[in-house]
Protein backbone atom coordinates (compact mmCIF):
# COMPACT_ATOMS: atom_id res chain seq x y z
CA UNK A 1 0.00 0.00 0.00
CA UNK A 2 1.24 3.45 -1.30
CA UNK A 3 1.49 6.67 1.25
CA UNK A 4 1.09 10.21 0.14
CA UNK A 5 2.29 13.38 2.12
CA UNK A 6 -0.38 15.04 -0.44
CA UNK A 7 -3.46 16.34 0.95
CA UNK A 8 -6.92 15.31 -0.35
CA UNK A 9 -8.07 17.13 -3.35
CA UNK A 10 -4.22 18.14 -4.35
CA UNK A 11 -2.35 16.85 -6.73
CA UNK A 12 1.40 16.31 -6.61
CA UNK A 13 2.11 19.41 -9.20
CA UNK A 14 0.04 21.38 -6.75
CA UNK A 15 2.51 20.62 -3.58
CA UNK A 16 4.65 21.43 -6.22
CA UNK A 17 3.23 24.88 -6.80
CA UNK A 18 3.89 25.72 -3.06
CA UNK A 19 6.50 24.51 -2.51
CA UNK A 20 7.79 27.20 -5.02
CA UNK A 21 6.09 30.06 -3.58
CA UNK A 22 7.04 29.22 -0.16
CA UNK A 23 10.75 28.75 -1.60
CA UNK A 24 9.90 32.21 -3.38
CA UNK A 25 9.33 34.13 0.31
CA UNK A 26 12.41 32.46 1.94
CA UNK A 27 14.53 33.95 -0.78
CA UNK A 28 13.07 37.02 -0.53
CA UNK A 29 13.40 37.36 3.23
CA UNK A 30 16.90 36.27 2.92
CA UNK A 31 17.39 38.87 0.95
CA UNK A 32 16.08 41.66 3.16
CA UNK A 33 17.94 40.64 5.74
CA UNK A 34 21.27 40.00 4.12
CA UNK A 35 20.86 43.86 2.42
CA UNK A 36 20.27 45.18 5.90
CA UNK A 37 23.13 43.07 7.45
CA UNK A 38 25.54 43.64 4.63
CA UNK A 39 25.45 40.34 3.23
CA UNK A 40 26.67 38.43 6.25
CA UNK A 41 24.45 35.53 7.25
CA UNK A 42 22.77 35.64 11.12
CA UNK A 43 22.31 31.92 10.94
CA UNK A 44 26.30 31.77 10.23
CA UNK A 45 26.99 33.95 13.13
CA UNK A 46 24.82 32.32 15.33
CA UNK A 47 26.02 29.02 14.51
CA UNK A 48 29.29 30.03 15.54
CA UNK A 49 28.54 31.60 18.84
CA UNK A 50 26.54 28.23 19.89
CA UNK A 51 29.02 26.31 19.35
CA UNK A 52 31.63 28.05 21.24
CA UNK A 53 29.35 28.78 23.98
CA UNK A 54 28.28 25.36 24.57
CA UNK A 55 31.31 24.07 25.00
CA UNK A 56 32.30 26.74 26.99
CA UNK A 57 29.76 25.75 29.18
CA UNK A 58 30.69 22.42 29.48
CA UNK A 59 34.42 23.07 30.17
CA UNK A 60 34.55 24.28 34.08
CA UNK A 61 38.53 24.50 33.69
CA UNK A 62 38.55 26.68 31.20
CA UNK A 63 36.02 28.91 33.13
CA UNK A 64 38.11 28.68 35.81
CA UNK A 65 41.70 29.38 33.89
CA UNK A 66 39.70 32.54 32.12
CA UNK A 67 38.74 33.60 35.59
CA UNK A 68 42.30 32.91 37.20
CA UNK A 69 43.47 35.28 33.92
CA UNK A 70 41.16 37.86 34.31
CA UNK A 71 42.26 38.10 37.73
CA UNK A 72 45.91 37.87 37.43
CA UNK A 73 45.67 40.88 34.52
CA UNK A 74 43.41 43.29 36.96
CA UNK A 75 45.81 42.62 39.40
CA UNK A 76 49.03 43.61 37.40
CA UNK A 77 46.57 46.32 35.55
CA UNK A 78 46.06 47.91 39.37
CA UNK A 79 50.01 47.56 40.23
CA UNK A 80 50.23 49.47 36.85
CA UNK A 81 47.65 53.10 37.45
CA UNK A 82 50.24 52.79 40.79
CA UNK A 83 52.69 54.28 38.73
CA UNK A 84 51.38 55.46 35.75
CA UNK A 85 51.74 58.93 36.69
CA UNK A 86 55.70 58.63 36.43
CA UNK A 87 56.36 55.27 34.70
CA UNK A 88 54.43 54.36 31.46
CA UNK A 89 56.21 51.02 31.20
CA UNK A 90 53.69 49.30 29.42
CA UNK A 91 52.07 45.72 30.92
CA UNK A 92 50.71 44.67 27.49
CA UNK A 93 52.51 45.80 23.89
CA UNK A 94 50.22 46.46 20.65
CA UNK A 95 50.38 44.09 17.94
CA UNK A 96 52.65 44.50 15.63
CA UNK A 97 50.31 45.58 12.95
CA UNK A 98 48.27 47.75 15.25
CA UNK A 99 49.55 51.63 15.01
CA UNK A 100 46.55 53.02 16.98
CA UNK A 101 48.65 53.63 20.09
CA UNK A 102 52.07 54.72 18.55
CA UNK A 103 52.31 58.43 19.08
CA UNK A 104 53.84 59.20 21.90
CA UNK A 105 51.02 61.12 23.57
CA UNK A 106 49.46 57.97 24.17
CA UNK A 107 52.41 57.28 27.26
CA UNK A 108 51.20 60.29 28.82
CA UNK A 109 48.66 60.41 31.73
CA UNK A 110 45.79 59.03 31.48
CA UNK A 111 45.83 58.27 28.07
CA UNK A 112 48.29 55.15 28.76
CA UNK A 113 45.93 54.00 31.39
CA UNK A 114 43.26 53.62 29.12
CA UNK A 115 45.26 52.44 26.12
CA UNK A 116 47.05 49.28 28.68
CA UNK A 117 43.05 48.83 30.29
CA UNK A 118 42.02 47.95 26.51
CA UNK A 119 45.18 46.20 25.31
CA UNK A 120 44.32 44.06 28.48
CA UNK A 121 41.19 43.43 27.73
CA UNK A 122 42.15 42.75 24.32
CA UNK A 123 44.20 40.08 25.44
CA UNK A 124 41.71 38.38 27.66
CA UNK A 125 39.43 38.49 25.11
CA UNK A 126 41.46 36.86 22.82
CA UNK A 127 42.09 34.11 25.37
CA UNK A 128 38.77 33.35 25.45
CA UNK A 129 37.31 33.16 22.32
CA UNK A 130 40.50 30.95 21.16
CA UNK A 131 42.09 27.58 21.86
CA UNK A 132 39.18 26.34 23.75
CA UNK A 133 38.77 22.64 22.99
CA UNK A 134 35.72 21.27 20.15
CA UNK A 135 34.94 23.95 18.86
CA UNK A 136 35.46 23.92 14.92
CA UNK A 137 38.15 25.78 13.29
CA UNK A 138 35.41 27.88 11.20
CA UNK A 139 33.82 28.78 14.34
CA UNK A 140 36.58 29.63 16.33
CA UNK A 141 38.21 32.03 13.71
CA UNK A 142 34.30 33.73 13.12
CA UNK A 143 34.07 34.02 17.09
CA UNK A 144 37.37 35.56 17.51
CA UNK A 145 36.99 37.80 14.30
CA UNK A 146 33.45 38.93 15.73
CA UNK A 147 34.66 39.44 18.87
CA UNK A 148 37.72 41.51 17.68
CA UNK A 149 35.16 43.86 15.57
CA UNK A 150 32.96 44.46 18.72
CA UNK A 151 36.13 45.45 20.87
CA UNK A 152 37.66 47.93 17.91
CA UNK A 153 34.16 49.95 18.28
CA UNK A 154 34.98 50.89 22.06
CA UNK A 155 38.86 51.74 20.95
CA UNK A 156 40.12 54.63 23.69
CA UNK A 157 41.49 55.76 19.98
CA UNK A 158 38.24 56.64 18.60
CA UNK A 159 36.53 58.37 21.03
CA UNK A 160 37.86 62.88 21.63
CA UNK A 161 37.62 62.74 25.34
CA UNK A 162 40.41 59.36 25.47
CA UNK A 163 42.06 60.10 22.32
CA UNK A 164 45.07 62.53 22.92
CA UNK A 165 46.49 62.99 19.23
CA UNK A 166 42.87 64.54 18.83
CA UNK A 167 42.26 66.71 21.57
CA UNK A 168 45.58 67.96 21.08
CA UNK A 169 44.89 69.19 18.04
CA UNK A 170 41.26 70.50 18.95
CA UNK A 171 43.05 72.26 21.48
CA UNK A 172 45.96 74.20 19.05
CA UNK A 173 42.92 74.62 16.38
CA UNK A 174 40.46 76.09 19.04
CA UNK A 175 38.24 73.35 17.88
CA UNK A 176 38.86 74.00 13.80
CA UNK A 177 39.41 70.16 13.26
CA UNK A 178 36.38 69.19 14.38
CA UNK A 179 34.50 71.59 12.34
CA UNK A 180 36.47 70.31 9.01
CA UNK A 181 35.99 67.10 10.52
CA UNK A 182 31.96 67.23 10.12
CA UNK A 183 31.51 68.98 6.99
CA UNK A 184 34.16 66.08 5.71
CA UNK A 185 31.24 63.89 7.14
CA UNK A 186 28.60 65.60 5.29
CA UNK A 187 30.33 64.83 2.16
CA UNK A 188 31.14 61.60 2.43
CA UNK A 189 27.40 60.60 3.23
CA UNK A 190 26.44 62.82 0.16
CA UNK A 191 28.69 61.05 -2.32
CA UNK A 192 27.48 57.31 -0.34
CA UNK A 193 24.01 58.52 -1.28
CA UNK A 194 25.03 59.83 -4.68
CA UNK A 195 26.82 56.10 -5.16
CA UNK A 196 23.94 54.26 -4.43
CA UNK A 197 21.25 55.74 -6.52
CA UNK A 198 23.50 56.98 -9.34
CA UNK A 199 26.53 54.42 -9.22
CA UNK A 200 30.32 55.66 -9.34
CA UNK A 201 32.58 55.87 -12.00
CA UNK A 202 36.23 57.29 -11.67
CA UNK A 203 36.25 61.28 -13.42
CA UNK A 204 40.18 60.45 -13.36
CA UNK A 205 39.84 57.38 -15.83
CA UNK A 206 41.87 58.56 -19.15
CA UNK A 207 43.02 61.82 -17.75
CA UNK A 208 45.67 61.05 -14.67
CA UNK A 209 45.22 57.09 -14.55
CA UNK A 210 44.82 54.95 -17.22
CA UNK A 211 46.42 56.80 -19.87
CA UNK A 212 48.71 54.67 -21.91
CA UNK A 213 47.62 55.10 -25.19
CA UNK A 214 46.17 52.56 -27.21
CA UNK A 215 43.08 51.49 -29.08
CA UNK A 216 39.99 49.51 -28.94
CA UNK A 217 40.58 46.84 -31.25
CA UNK A 218 37.41 44.26 -30.15
CA UNK A 219 34.16 44.52 -27.81
CA UNK A 220 31.50 41.88 -27.35
CA UNK A 221 29.04 41.88 -24.38
CA UNK A 222 31.47 41.41 -21.64
CA UNK A 223 34.78 42.90 -22.81
CA UNK A 224 36.79 45.96 -24.31
CA UNK A 225 40.24 44.58 -25.28
CA UNK A 226 43.06 47.18 -25.68
CA UNK A 227 46.06 47.22 -28.29
CA UNK A 228 48.37 49.49 -26.58
CA UNK A 229 50.14 51.80 -29.02
CA UNK A 230 54.07 50.43 -29.44
CA UNK A 231 56.43 53.12 -28.29
CA UNK A 232 59.70 50.62 -29.87
CA UNK A 233 60.07 50.24 -33.58
CA UNK A 234 60.85 46.76 -33.36
CA UNK A 235 58.77 43.97 -30.51
CA UNK A 236 58.59 40.54 -29.75
CA UNK A 237 56.63 38.52 -31.42
CA UNK A 238 54.68 36.81 -28.78
CA UNK A 239 52.65 39.58 -27.58
CA UNK A 240 51.28 39.96 -23.71
CA UNK A 241 47.57 39.51 -23.10
CA UNK A 242 46.94 40.82 -19.61
CA UNK A 243 43.39 39.45 -18.20
CA UNK A 244 43.16 41.65 -14.73
CA UNK A 245 40.21 40.73 -12.14
CA UNK A 246 36.57 41.72 -12.58
CA UNK A 247 36.23 42.66 -9.30
CA UNK A 248 37.54 46.61 -9.84
CA UNK A 249 38.22 48.28 -13.10
CA UNK A 250 41.59 47.27 -15.31
CA UNK A 251 43.70 49.87 -14.60
CA UNK A 252 45.14 48.60 -11.78
CA UNK A 253 47.63 47.75 -14.14
CA UNK A 254 48.02 51.55 -15.82
CA UNK A 255 48.00 54.12 -13.23
CA UNK A 256 49.84 56.62 -13.70
CA UNK A 257 53.20 57.16 -15.67
CA UNK A 258 55.37 56.38 -13.45
CA UNK A 259 53.79 53.07 -11.92
CA UNK A 260 51.99 51.88 -15.09
CA UNK A 261 52.82 48.02 -15.82
CA UNK A 262 51.95 48.17 -18.92
CA UNK A 263 54.10 51.08 -20.00
CA UNK A 264 56.84 49.31 -18.84
CA UNK A 265 56.16 46.48 -21.18
CA UNK A 266 55.71 48.32 -23.83
CA UNK A 267 58.68 50.35 -23.22
CA UNK A 268 61.06 46.82 -23.19
CA UNK A 269 59.20 46.18 -26.53
CA UNK A 270 56.13 43.94 -26.12
CA UNK A 271 53.03 44.49 -27.73
CA UNK A 272 50.48 44.56 -25.02
CA UNK A 273 46.93 43.85 -25.23
CA UNK A 274 44.31 44.09 -21.82
CA UNK A 275 40.95 42.95 -21.06
CA UNK A 276 38.58 46.01 -19.73
CA UNK A 277 35.74 44.56 -18.36
CA UNK A 278 31.74 45.22 -18.99
CA UNK A 279 30.48 46.94 -15.23
CA UNK A 280 27.44 43.99 -14.91
CA UNK A 281 23.67 45.44 -14.59
CA UNK A 282 20.82 43.67 -13.82
CA UNK A 283 20.73 42.11 -17.79
CA UNK A 284 23.56 40.30 -17.03
CA UNK A 285 22.47 38.24 -14.08
CA UNK A 286 22.67 34.88 -16.16
CA UNK A 287 26.58 35.14 -17.25
CA UNK A 288 28.13 32.79 -15.95
CA UNK A 289 32.30 31.50 -15.48
CA UNK A 290 31.88 30.23 -18.33
CA UNK A 291 31.15 33.57 -20.21
CA UNK A 292 34.20 34.95 -18.52
CA UNK A 293 36.08 32.32 -20.49
CA UNK A 294 34.66 32.15 -23.46
CA UNK A 295 33.77 35.68 -24.27
CA UNK A 296 36.51 37.21 -21.81
CA UNK A 297 39.86 35.08 -22.41
CA UNK A 298 39.41 33.06 -25.10
CA UNK A 299 38.10 35.86 -27.19
CA UNK A 300 40.92 38.11 -26.36
CA UNK A 301 43.11 35.33 -27.06
CA UNK A 302 42.05 35.03 -30.54
CA UNK A 303 41.77 38.72 -31.51
CA UNK A 304 45.65 38.80 -29.70
CA UNK A 305 46.92 36.10 -32.16
CA UNK A 306 44.89 37.23 -35.05
CA UNK A 307 46.08 40.58 -35.20
CA UNK A 308 50.01 39.91 -34.14
CA UNK A 309 50.08 36.99 -36.77
CA UNK A 310 51.41 35.42 -33.50
CA UNK A 311 50.85 31.84 -33.02
CA UNK A 312 51.40 32.51 -29.59
CA UNK A 313 51.56 34.93 -26.64
CA UNK A 314 52.30 34.84 -23.06
CA UNK A 315 49.37 35.27 -20.99
CA UNK A 316 49.02 36.89 -17.62
CA UNK A 317 46.47 37.43 -14.88
CA UNK A 318 46.02 39.17 -12.09
CA UNK A 319 43.89 37.91 -9.04
CA UNK A 320 40.76 36.41 -10.55
CA UNK A 321 41.70 36.85 -13.60
CA UNK A 322 44.49 34.72 -12.96
CA UNK A 323 42.38 31.87 -11.41
CA UNK A 324 40.46 32.48 -14.61
CA UNK A 325 43.08 32.06 -16.67
CA UNK A 326 44.77 28.98 -14.99
CA UNK A 327 41.40 27.40 -16.02
CA UNK A 328 41.67 28.49 -19.75
CA UNK A 329 44.96 27.19 -19.62
CA UNK A 330 43.76 23.99 -18.42
CA UNK A 331 41.29 23.51 -20.96
CA UNK A 332 43.64 24.57 -23.35
CA UNK A 333 46.16 21.81 -22.73
CA UNK A 334 43.49 19.43 -22.72
CA UNK A 335 41.91 20.31 -25.82
CA UNK A 336 45.86 20.66 -27.29
CA UNK A 337 45.50 24.63 -28.12
CA UNK A 338 49.42 25.06 -27.96
CA UNK A 339 48.73 29.01 -28.19
CA UNK A 340 50.20 29.75 -24.63
CA UNK A 341 54.21 30.61 -24.71
CA UNK A 342 53.93 31.65 -20.87
CA UNK A 343 51.38 31.83 -18.05
CA UNK A 344 51.97 34.84 -15.41
CA UNK A 345 49.59 34.77 -11.99
CA UNK A 346 49.97 37.61 -10.01
CA UNK A 347 48.44 37.04 -6.74
CA UNK A 348 45.90 34.83 -8.23
CA UNK A 349 45.16 31.42 -5.94
CA UNK A 350 43.87 28.32 -7.41
CA UNK A 351 43.79 26.11 -4.67
CA UNK A 352 41.59 27.70 -2.40
CA UNK A 353 41.68 25.66 1.10
CA UNK A 354 43.95 28.47 2.74
CA UNK A 355 42.14 31.31 1.34
CA UNK A 356 42.78 33.69 3.73
CA UNK A 357 40.13 36.34 6.07
CA UNK A 358 37.96 35.85 3.15
CA UNK A 359 36.77 32.50 4.25
CA UNK A 360 35.07 33.88 6.84
CA UNK A 361 32.54 34.36 4.85
CA UNK A 362 32.11 31.56 2.56
CA UNK A 363 30.08 28.88 4.00
CA UNK A 364 26.88 27.26 2.94
CA UNK A 365 24.81 29.66 5.07
CA UNK A 366 27.01 32.78 3.82
CA UNK A 367 26.60 31.98 0.01
CA UNK A 368 22.30 31.03 0.38
CA UNK A 369 22.11 34.37 2.07
CA UNK A 370 24.42 36.16 -0.89
CA UNK A 371 22.92 33.86 -3.56
CA UNK A 372 18.97 34.93 -2.45
CA UNK A 373 20.43 38.51 -2.63
CA UNK A 374 21.97 38.33 -5.59
CA UNK A 375 18.87 36.31 -6.88
CA UNK A 376 16.91 39.55 -5.83
CA UNK A 377 19.17 42.41 -7.24
CA UNK A 378 20.68 40.29 -9.78
CA UNK A 379 23.86 41.05 -9.20
CA UNK A 380 26.53 42.06 -6.49
CA UNK A 381 26.60 45.90 -5.56
CA UNK A 382 30.47 46.82 -5.51
CA UNK A 383 29.74 48.66 -2.14
CA UNK A 384 28.16 45.17 -0.59
CA UNK A 385 31.74 43.29 -1.53
CA UNK A 386 33.88 46.70 -0.14
CA UNK A 387 32.06 46.40 3.08
CA UNK A 388 33.34 42.72 3.71
CA UNK A 389 37.01 44.06 2.64
CA UNK A 390 36.62 46.81 5.08
CA UNK A 391 35.35 44.39 8.02
CA UNK A 392 38.38 42.37 7.96
CA UNK A 393 40.70 45.22 8.27
CA UNK A 394 38.63 47.50 10.47
CA UNK A 395 41.78 49.42 11.63
CA UNK A 396 43.32 50.58 8.89
CA UNK A 397 40.01 50.89 6.61
CA UNK A 398 37.40 52.49 8.56
CA UNK A 399 38.33 53.81 12.26
CA UNK A 400 41.60 55.27 11.04
CA UNK A 401 39.55 56.86 8.27
CA UNK A 402 37.12 58.38 10.42
CA UNK A 403 40.07 59.39 13.11
CA UNK A 404 42.18 61.17 10.59
CA UNK A 405 38.94 62.41 8.25
CA UNK A 406 36.45 63.43 10.88
CA UNK A 407 38.17 64.15 14.47
CA UNK A 408 41.67 65.52 13.06
CA UNK A 409 40.26 67.03 10.15
CA UNK A 410 42.41 65.83 7.72
CA UNK A 411 41.40 65.66 4.36
CA UNK A 412 41.82 62.12 2.82
CA UNK A 413 44.75 61.64 1.32
CA UNK A 414 44.36 60.64 -2.40
CA UNK A 415 46.73 58.67 -4.40
CA UNK A 416 46.19 56.46 -7.85
CA UNK A 417 45.88 53.66 -6.58
CA UNK A 418 43.25 54.73 -3.97
CA UNK A 419 41.49 55.98 -6.38
CA UNK A 420 41.63 53.01 -8.11
CA UNK A 421 40.48 51.18 -5.17
CA UNK A 422 37.23 53.11 -4.86
CA UNK A 423 36.20 52.13 -8.84
CA UNK A 424 34.38 49.01 -8.06
CA UNK A 425 32.34 46.50 -10.43
CA UNK A 426 29.53 44.61 -9.68
CA UNK A 427 29.27 41.06 -9.82
CA UNK A 428 26.76 38.92 -12.21
CA UNK A 429 24.58 36.87 -9.95
CA UNK A 430 25.15 33.66 -11.78
CA UNK A 431 28.82 33.84 -11.85
CA UNK A 432 29.46 35.05 -8.54
CA UNK A 433 27.61 32.49 -7.15
CA UNK A 434 29.62 29.80 -9.23
CA UNK A 435 32.97 31.33 -8.45
CA UNK A 436 32.28 31.61 -4.51
CA UNK A 437 30.75 28.06 -4.30
CA UNK A 438 32.79 25.67 -7.03
CA UNK A 439 36.10 27.53 -6.54
CA UNK A 440 35.99 28.95 -2.10
CA UNK A 441 34.19 26.84 -0.97
CA UNK A 442 34.26 23.27 -2.58
CA UNK A 443 37.50 24.12 -4.00
CA UNK A 444 36.58 22.17 -7.42
CA UNK A 445 39.30 23.49 -9.87
CA UNK A 446 42.32 22.08 -7.37
CA UNK A 447 40.77 18.87 -6.88
CA UNK A 448 40.43 18.55 -10.77
CA UNK A 449 36.25 18.54 -10.40
CA UNK A 450 35.70 22.34 -12.79
CA UNK A 451 34.31 21.84 -15.91
CA UNK A 452 34.53 23.13 -18.99
CA UNK A 453 32.35 22.55 -21.88
CA UNK A 454 31.03 20.18 -19.82
CA UNK A 455 34.46 18.24 -19.26
CA UNK A 456 36.97 18.78 -16.33
CA UNK A 457 39.61 20.19 -16.68
CA UNK A 458 43.05 19.21 -14.46
CA UNK A 459 45.64 22.30 -13.62
CA UNK A 460 48.28 19.39 -13.12
CA UNK A 461 47.64 19.26 -17.09
CA UNK A 462 49.39 22.75 -17.62
CA UNK A 463 53.10 22.32 -18.98
CA UNK A 464 53.83 25.74 -19.76
CA UNK A 465 56.49 27.72 -17.89
CA UNK A 466 54.83 29.59 -15.14
CA UNK A 467 55.60 32.98 -13.16
CA UNK A 468 53.85 33.40 -9.94
CA UNK A 469 53.80 36.37 -7.72
CA UNK A 470 53.24 36.45 -3.99
CA UNK A 471 53.03 39.23 -1.69
CA UNK A 472 54.43 39.19 1.66
CA UNK A 473 50.97 40.95 3.30
CA UNK A 474 48.38 40.07 1.10
CA UNK A 475 44.97 39.48 3.03
CA UNK A 476 42.96 38.83 -0.08
CA UNK A 477 45.53 35.80 -1.64
CA UNK A 478 47.71 35.40 1.19
CA UNK A 479 51.00 34.24 -0.83
CA UNK A 480 51.52 30.58 1.14
CA UNK A 481 48.12 29.88 -1.12
CA UNK A 482 49.57 31.44 -4.06
CA UNK A 483 52.47 29.09 -3.45
CA UNK A 484 50.38 25.87 -3.22
CA UNK A 485 50.61 26.19 -7.68
CA UNK A 486 53.83 24.08 -6.93
CA UNK A 487 51.66 21.29 -5.55
CA UNK A 488 49.38 21.99 -8.45
CA UNK A 489 51.43 20.97 -11.28
CA UNK A 490 54.86 19.61 -12.89
CA UNK A 491 55.22 22.42 -15.10
CA UNK A 492 58.54 24.99 -14.60
CA UNK A 493 57.40 27.66 -11.89
CA UNK A 494 59.30 30.54 -11.23
CA UNK A 495 57.70 32.01 -8.08
CA UNK A 496 58.47 35.68 -6.65
CA UNK A 497 57.59 36.64 -3.24
CA UNK A 498 57.49 40.52 -3.24
CA UNK A 499 57.41 43.10 -0.06
CA UNK A 500 53.76 44.80 -0.04
CA UNK A 501 50.25 44.10 -0.26
CA UNK A 502 47.99 42.59 -2.49
CA UNK A 503 48.29 45.67 -4.74
CA UNK A 504 51.08 47.93 -3.83
CA UNK A 505 53.21 44.67 -3.99
CA UNK A 506 51.96 44.25 -7.64
CA UNK A 507 52.33 47.69 -8.82
CA UNK A 508 55.99 48.05 -7.83
CA UNK A 509 57.68 49.64 -10.73
CA UNK A 510 61.54 50.17 -10.61
CA UNK A 511 62.39 52.98 -8.58
CA UNK A 512 59.94 52.57 -5.78
CA UNK A 513 62.02 52.80 -2.48
CA UNK A 514 61.98 49.98 -0.05
CA UNK A 515 61.17 47.43 -2.21
CA UNK A 516 62.78 43.99 -2.56
CA UNK A 517 61.71 40.07 -3.32
CA UNK A 518 62.84 36.80 -3.32
CA UNK A 519 62.90 34.79 -6.82
CA UNK A 520 63.74 31.29 -6.94
CA UNK A 521 62.80 28.68 -10.17
CA UNK A 522 61.88 25.19 -9.56
CA UNK A 523 62.36 22.64 -12.93
CA UNK A 524 59.68 20.74 -14.62
CA UNK A 525 59.15 18.01 -12.82
CA UNK A 526 61.58 19.49 -10.28
CA UNK A 527 61.26 18.60 -5.90
CA UNK A 528 58.48 20.33 -3.86
CA UNK A 529 59.87 22.98 -1.47
CA UNK A 530 57.37 23.79 1.16
CA UNK A 531 57.20 27.76 1.84
CA UNK A 532 58.95 27.82 5.31
CA UNK A 533 61.85 26.17 3.67
CA UNK A 534 61.52 28.14 0.13
CA UNK A 535 61.94 31.35 2.40
CA UNK A 536 65.08 30.57 3.53
CA UNK A 537 66.73 29.43 0.40
CA UNK A 538 65.77 31.92 -2.44
CA UNK A 539 67.98 34.52 -2.59
CA UNK A 540 66.80 38.34 -1.38
CA UNK A 541 67.24 41.33 -3.93
CA UNK A 542 66.66 44.84 -3.96
CA UNK A 543 63.99 46.51 -6.46
CA UNK A 544 61.24 45.94 -7.97
CA UNK A 545 60.41 42.07 -9.76
CA UNK A 546 59.14 43.30 -12.87
CA UNK A 547 62.76 43.85 -14.10
CA UNK A 548 63.30 40.06 -13.34
CA UNK A 549 59.73 39.16 -15.17
CA UNK A 550 61.03 41.23 -18.34
CA UNK A 551 64.12 39.00 -18.63
CA UNK A 552 61.96 36.36 -17.60
CA UNK A 553 59.93 37.25 -20.85
CA UNK A 554 61.80 38.30 -22.81
CA UNK A 555 64.53 34.69 -22.55
CA UNK A 556 61.35 33.24 -23.49
CA UNK A 557 60.27 34.94 -26.81
CA UNK A 558 61.41 35.00 -30.40
CA UNK A 559 64.04 37.59 -32.19
CA UNK A 560 62.33 41.52 -32.72
CA UNK A 561 59.72 41.79 -35.88
CA UNK A 562 58.22 44.84 -36.59
CA UNK A 563 55.64 46.94 -34.74
CA UNK A 564 52.36 45.12 -35.75
CA UNK A 565 49.43 47.75 -36.81
CA UNK A 566 46.92 48.89 -34.34
CA UNK A 567 43.98 46.14 -35.06
CA UNK A 568 43.54 44.58 -37.96
CA UNK A 569 41.14 42.54 -40.41
CA UNK A 570 38.07 41.43 -38.51
CA UNK A 571 39.33 43.82 -35.63
CA UNK A 572 38.95 46.99 -36.89
CA UNK A 573 39.49 49.67 -34.24
CA UNK A 574 36.64 51.03 -32.34
CA UNK A 575 37.88 53.82 -30.36
CA UNK A 576 40.68 55.30 -28.58
CA UNK A 577 41.57 53.99 -25.13
CA UNK A 578 40.75 53.58 -22.54
CA UNK A 579 37.22 53.10 -24.16
CA UNK A 580 33.72 52.98 -22.85
CA UNK A 581 33.74 50.02 -20.34
CA UNK A 582 35.89 51.54 -17.77
CA UNK A 583 33.72 54.30 -17.67
CA UNK A 584 30.33 52.41 -16.72
CA UNK A 585 29.40 53.17 -13.26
Amino acid sequence: MSMTLTPPGLTSDDEQAVLAMADRIDRSVHAGIARATGGLSPAAIGGAWADWLTHMSISPGRQYWLAWKGAHKATRYAEYLGRSFSDATPIVEPAHEDHRFTDPAWQAWPFNAYQQAFLSWQQWVHNATTGLRGVSTPHERIIAFMARQMLDTIAPSNFLPTNPVVLQRSFAESGANLLRGASHLVADLKANADAQHHGTANPAVGDTVAISPGQIVFRNRLIELIQYTPTTAEVHPEPVLIVPAWIMKYYILDLSEQNSLVRYLVSRGFTVFMISWHNPNQKDRDLQMEDYLRLGVMAAIDAACAITGAKTLHATGYCLGGTLLTIAAAAMTRDTDLRLRSLTLLAAQNDFTEAGELTLFINDSQLAMLEDMMLDQGYLEARQMAGAFQMLHSNDLIWSHIIQSYMLGEADRQNDLMAWNADATRMPARMHAQYLRQLFLENDLAEGRYKVADRPVAVSDINTPIFAVGTVTDHVAPWRSVFKIHLLTDAEITFVLTSGGHNAGIVSEPGHRGRSFQLMTRPALGLYVPPETWTTTAPRETGSWWVSWNDWLTERSGPPVPAPAMGGPGYETLGAAPGHYVKEA
